[in-house]
């Protein structure tokens, strides 16, 4: 039995806290939060949880075998440092770290402890991803030529992070799991309409050596909430809605055909519109799944789908955007990362 603690019980929190209260094989043992308020409504729906109101205490228990940090992002370097350094197998809230160097620092940690330590895409467990990752696998999208993200709403703005590094991490850890290349570099624009410089509108696009392209459009400032992704191969194209109660995933077997007119110095482009399939997804709730796949991968010593590595690839995106937006748009490249993958085992 895997005992549990989880730090932060503020907007995420209660999710993680009832998902792994269902998790077979551990126990829901401490939850902290500074914010006494937060701790009594803790208490109210699961009494048999002790509440404290620093995270240390969880850290330190030597009673706890993994630590979950639901905290800002700010905070989530030092206190996985810290309960890696104390033994514990730690899930981190996205994004993983506020620097390709700190989640670096991370993952070399919890190799030289031989612990796990992972992040929660969350987004990776959802039926729609996967069928996506299963259709660019299968190749019955052909070669990918582009995704296109827009993930909108008015609110809620971030005092610590920009746009992106709160609404983008989605989308970024979906491209880094069903997309099979590293990407190059990107280049981003953002703007911040409040006095604390802080981006609440921004623009990133992810390009990659094989010509793919990748787009994210995010705001916290538009009147209606969009949360839409069209992927696109040269045989056919995904519309991902992820407001859609039910038909989250559309298949369009539509593409386009070209050939060179010499004579006429002219591109001839033949269009090919076919049917449109809605495919039937698992419906099993992604933070469950996700909860399942950490205990999991302590038990059998695996990484999980939504990896450290997978992590430390959106982080080292987030940071080099971070760099563009200062410079105006400016193309940055990729560093390579220094860390080799473990597949199989942590």
């Amino acid at each position: 039995m895997i005992n549990i603690g989880i730090i932060g019980y503020g907007y995420w929190g209660p999710n993680l806290v009832r998902n792994f209260f269902a998790v077979n094989g551990c126990s829901v043992k401490i939850v902290a939060d500074s914010r006494s308020a937060r701790l009594q409504e803790l208490r109210k729906i699961y009494p048999t949880i002790k509440a404290v109101n620093d995270g240390n205490e969880i850290i330190l228990d030597r009673e706890i075998d993994a630590v979950i940090i639901a905290t800002p992002v700010c905070t989530h370097f030092k206190l996985a440092h810290k309960a890696l350094l104390e033994g514990k197998h730690v899930l981190i809230e996205k994004p993983m770290t506020s620097s390709v160097e700190e989640a670096e620092i991370l993952i070399n940690l919890a190799e030289q402890k031989n612990l796990l330590l992972m992040v929660d895409h969350t987004f990776l467990y959802t039926g729609a991803v996967q069928k996506m990752k299963q259709l660019v696998d299968s190749k019955e999208l052909g070669c990918i030529k582009y995704l296109d993200s827009t993930r909108i709403n008015l609110g809620l703005f971030q005092s610590d992070i920009n746009v992106l590094w709160d609404l983008a991490p989605h989308d970024l850890s979906i491209l880094s799991y069903i997309v099979d290349e590293q990407p190059y570099s990107v280049n981003a624009r953002g703007i911040t309409h409040t006095c604390n410089k802080i981006e609440n509108i921004a623009y990133l696009t992810v390009n990659f050596k094989s010509g793919l392209i990748a787009h994210f459009n995010c705001s916290w400032t538009s009147p209606v909430k969009v949360r839409m992704m069209l992927l696109g191969g040269d045989e056919k194209m995904i519309l991902y809605n992820d407001l859609e109660p039910t038909e989250k995933i559309k298949i369009y077997d539509s593409g386009y055909s070209y050939a060179n007119d010499e004579e006429k110095n002219q591109v001839m482009v033949d269009y090919r519109v076919g049917d449109i399939h809605v495919p039937k997804l698992a419906t099993t709730e992604a933070l469950l799944s996700m909860a399942n796949d950490f205990i999991y991968c302590i038990h059998e010593k695996k990484q999980p789908r939504s990896s450290c590595y997978l992590g430390l690839d959106v982080v080292r995106i987030l940071e080099a955007s971070n760099e563009s937006i200062k410079h105006q748009g400016k193309e940055v490249v990729l560093q390579a990362s220094k860390i080799p993958i473990a597949f199989n085992s942590y």
